[in-house]
């Protein structure tokens, strides 16, 4: 589906684009780590807007396309976390992620 291709690749870009400082940026000037992050959160945009502008198009509703994003966020978020800054996962993070996908599967129930 293309809406779900998008907003994972949109993901991928935003997490960068938010979180690519804390691994070896952190001695660059703020200036220059917010100038890098927009430049890769443009390439965030080009995908999420068209995403969600397919979604919306095929019938999903705002919330839906919010939720499922979110979803997609942590999971690309639980990757990175992992494999750039060298984190370990938990069982917490997996209840997060649970709980959201509990959410998506609520806001789809009945459609």
């Amino acid at each position: 589906m293309p809406t779900i291709a998008l907003l994972t690749l949109s993901n991928v870009f935003m997490t960068v684009a938010w979180y690519w400082h804390l691994k070896g940026g952190m001695t660059k000037p703020l200036w220059t780590v917010i100038a890098i992050s927009w430049g890769i959160a443009l390439f965030e945009y080009c995908l999420a807007v068209p995403a969600n502008r397919i979604g919306y198009a095929h019938g999903w509703s705002g919330g839906q396309l919010k939720v499922t994003q979110e979803a997609i966020a942590l999971l690309i978020f639980g990757v990175f976390m992992v494999t750039v800054l060298g984190e370990p996962l938990g069982w917490r993070h997996a209840g997060a992620f649970v709980c959201l996908v509990g959410a998506v599967a609520f806001l789809f129930v009945g459609k």
